[in-house]
């Protein structure tokens, strides 16, 4: 077994890793060369990664991969742990990991979470993801060699396991809970996340707004799809601050989207407001289609508060400024620290509990 001290100093090189790797690649650009050859094959997997799922373009993966290296520092890590109480001995269990591959690397906090708890992780990504993980996994056990008997992919049937971390959909979170409810186990669903608006926001702030929308395409579960705003509210403020997220709309698979989705709402003749490449529809729903936003109006803050808590299993991430206690600021919905957790169950307390 990997004492917990190896183990966050092995998390440590991993996030220096990324800075690095990051620093090499300033320019965006799929034809750079660096010195390294672990860089150059990286690389090579940025591009079949890209080339696999076209969601996952440069820019976003090393965005995420940025994200990481800022919290896999020592004393983030340190600080991330020192909330529990670690054995000094344990017998490693094996935790089935279930993916999602909505975003590049979206797995990952159960990635290190499994491992920093001294179990093993036994791995089921999502097709749709099959690239970035095995690779950092690889670089991490080059790291630290001892992670080797850790870590386990599997494409088809999971071997013994004995807990289970699984994401998905509310459908396969149905299956889920029914084929996994003899072991210990978290599963999530779908979750949205919304942004409370007043009209009192600056324009830095609804220019930061733009990156919880518009960031790795909405597609993130903490990614913005909701607005909700007074009844009076005039959304030009808000439509003139996100303009510079406008190229997004170059992208064919977002254009095409958004081309799809104007046009149902159009055939449907639903109210809209759109600027050209956002389109803004009236709806009670958390959900939004890619390229589009639900919007609410309300009559007071008090009732959004209400509201909130009343939904609060669909809702992931609150943006605010003033309105709730757990609200996040704008601009920073994508760029959680190592203590949020996904549906607000805390995976460390799951997985020494379970130890």
């Amino acid at each position: 077994m990997i004492d917990l001290t190896t183990r966050i100093e092995a998390f440590v090189k991993l996030g220096s890793f990324f800075e690095d790797f990051c620093n090499s690649v300033a320019i965006i650009d799929d034809n750079v060369i660096h010195n390294s050859a672990i860089f150059n094959e990286f690389d090579e997997k940025i591009s079949l990664a890209k080339h696999k799922n076209g969601w996952f373009n440069r820019e976003n993966i090393l965005y995420s991969l940025k994200s990481w290296a800022t919290v896999l520092t020592k004393e983030k890590l340190q600080n991330w742990i020192s909330n529990y109480t670690f054995k000094s001995e344990i017998a490693p269990k094996n935790v089935a990991i279930i993916m999602a591959g909505n975003i590049p690397l979206v797995g990952f906090h159960d990635f290190i979470s499994v491992l920093i708890t001294g179990h093993n992780a036994i791995i089921k990504v999502s097709s749709n993801d099959t690239i970035l993980l095995p690779f950092v996994a690889d670089i991490l056990i080059q790291i630290e060699p001892k992670f080797k008997e850790a870590i386990v992919f599997k494409e088809a049937q999971l071997p013994h396991f004995d807990l289970v971390i699984a994401t998905g959909s509310n459908n396969t979170a149905r299956y889920f809970e029914h084929y996994f409810k003899s072991k210990p186990h978290i599963i999530r669903k779908n979750r949205n996340s919304v942004a409370v608006l007043t009209g009192n926001e600056s324009v830095a702030q609804l220019k930061a707004l733009g990156n919880d929308i518009f960031q790795y395409y909405g597609l993130g579960c903490r990614s913005v799809s909701k607005l909700l705003v007074p009844k009076d509210y005039n959304f030009d403020a808000f439509f003139k601050a996100i303009y510079d997220y406008h190229p997004i709309v170059e992208q064919v698979k977002y254009a095409n989207n958004y081309d799809y989705n104007k046009a149902v709402y159009l055939m449907s003749e639903f109210k809209l407001l759109d600027n050209g490449f956002l389109i803004l529809k009236e709806d009670k729903s958390y959900a939004s289609p890619i390229a589009s936003l639900c919007y609410e109006k309300y009559d007071s803050l008090e009732s959004v508060v209400e509201q909130i808590q009343l939904d609060s299993e669909k809702i992931q991430c609150i943006v605010s400024n003033g309105v709730i206690e757990s609200e996040i600021p704008f601009g920073k919905t994508q760029l959680p620290s190592l203590n949020d957790y996904a549906d607000g169950v805390d995976t460390i307390d799951f997985l020494l509990r379970n130890s």
